[in-house]
């Protein structure tokens, strides 16, 4: 095997190193000595994440298996950026006494599913995908069930691996018609091979709802809330953003580059898929008194607009699916980290709770709002920004009446996260939650998380350099 296939896989190799250094030093440092473990995980994560955005030859290795563009080296450095903010909201959850003795198993686990989520993005062959596929969800079934004494935290954990063993089940189905109609597994080959007949149409739609599992889009939905109430506050957050952008990703590259000649077949699945999604996320979030629950369907209506510009197929509709997986990280991450720094201290996660909490804790309301407000696509947020570019790539391909069921939902989806708000600054309480003090890392990844919702969308150079790098059909 020649080495030389490993130099493309920079990424990979750094994330690696990091995971087989906290290892070893889990290992060999005494009981005092492993104080130090989480401060030197998230330094070691930093300095991947800056190495990571060092410019680097893009091509291919292993006879086209492992495919690194322009696109997919900034679509790791848009994750490793959100899990490094989620890293740093975990400090004051992992301390606790519960699972503070279980720090080196979390990194590990969140390492190895981020390695699989690398894998799947670079992926130019079915086998390599499903590899990180599978790398990407078994870990995060044991992050999810993380606190298996509390919270319905097993329970979540059972839900979810029962939901990725199915997902994956119909996916690896549909992967072994693809096989048999075109007698490949490379994306490229397979591009020039398959021709639209009754067998390759079932194989797309069985792969395309395997990763509608993991997206959340309705029908393939019902987990969610579950999982995301019963998971650690931090997992949710993970799960919600990295691993969904990811899959997203994963998704739009292969309709892309490999069903290219089923445009049309995928994109009417797409926008029946869509409609129903951000209608029924928005219609059950209204319902929610768990904040938790809350943001579950508001992630479920959020990848119904992600999906939008998806169905667009052009280089533009790329770069707004890239762009708004930027801008969701960070808002998503900003709402997690104020329920996490409050759940942490108080054990609280009602919307009721939050009442009159802008007299106690301004600074962790006016975050909230302001993630709420990215998250409803309030300007000058750059949640505003990103949608008007998924809206724009849709029209753009003539899509007007499904753009304008979106802008509807839009405003639905303004009446809940409103709610929120009016929970934290009008609502009357006498008895609000008491001052909550967050450590240094939390008090970072908010301030961070803060600053991505207001500038993102004052600065149009990177809308612009994701445009210039995006393919499409």
């Amino acid at each position: 095997m020649d080495l030389s296939n490993y130099l493309l896989m920079k990424q990979e190799m750094s994330l690696m190193v990091v995971f087989l250094i906290l290892f070893v030093f889990d290992l060999v440092a005494t009981e005092k000595a492993k104080a130090l473990f989480q401060p030197l995980a998230i330094l070691l994560f930093l300095a991947h994440t800056v190495f990571c955005f060092l410019p680097q030859t893009t091509g291919e290795s292993f006879s086209g298996m492992y495919v690194l563009g322009n696109t997919e080296f900034w679509v790791k450095n848009i994750l490793n950026v959100g899990v490094l903010l989620m890293l740093l909201q975990t400090n004051g959850w992992l301390s606790g006494s519960e699972v503070s003795y279980k720090r080196s198993e979390f990194f590990s686990l969140t390492f190895l599913t981020l390695l699989g989520m690398y894998l799947m993005i670079s992926s130019g062959n079915f086998i390599l995908f499903y590899i990180g596929l599978e790398m990407a969800s078994l870990p995060m079934a044991a992050l999810v069930a993380f606190e298996k004494y509390r919270n319905n935290s097993a329970e979540a954990g059972a839900k979810y691996i029962f939901t990725a063993v199915f997902s994956s089940a119909i996916l690896l189905f549909g992967l072994s018609f693809l096989y048999g109609a075109t007698g490949s597994m490379y994306f490229s080959d397979i591009k020039v091979i398959m021709m639209p007949n009754p067998m390759v149409i079932m194989a797309m739609v069985m792969f395309a709802v395997g990763l509608f599992f993991k997206i959340s889009l309705v029908p393939f939905h019902f987990w969610t809330a579950d999982v995301y109430q019963g998971a650690p506050t931090n997992v949710t957050a993970y799960l919600s953003t990295i691993s969904k952008g990811a899959a997203v990703y994963a998704l739009m590259a292969i309709l892309y580059r490999v069903f290219t000649i089923m445009t049309y077949n995928w994109q009417d699945i797409l926008w029946w898929i869509i409609l129903i999604t951000i209608t029924l996320g928005n219609l059950f979030a209204m319902r929610q008194t768990n904040l938790k629950r809350f943001l579950a369907f508001s992630s479920i209506s959020q990848a119904g607009y992600i999906m939008l510009s998806v169905m667009a197929g052009t280089a533009q509709g790329m770069a707004s699916t890239i762009y708004f997986v930027l801008v969701y990280i960070f808002s998503n991450m900003a709402a997690f980290g104020v329920i996490s720094a409050i759940e942490n201290k108080t054990g609280k996660v009602d919307i009721a709770d939050y009442n009159g909490l802008y007299k106690t804790n301004p600074k962790l309301a006016a975050i909230m709002m302001f993630a709420l407000f990215s998250l409803g696509g309030i300007p000058p947020t750059a949640g505003f920004f990103s949608k008007f570019f998924v809206f724009t790539a849709a029209a753009a391909q003539g899509e007007y009446i499904l753009v304008f069921i979106a802008l509807v939902n839009t405003i639905i989806s303004l009446y809940y996260y409103l709610l929120v708000v009016k929970a934290m600054f009008i609502n009357p309480n006498d008895q609000p939650l008491e001052r909550v003090s967050s450590d240094v890392y939390m008090k970072v990844s908010l301030v961070l998380c803060l600053v991505g919702i207001v500038t993102l969308g004052l600065f149009g150079g990177i809308y612009e350099h994701l445009s210039a790098i995006s393919f499409g059909l």
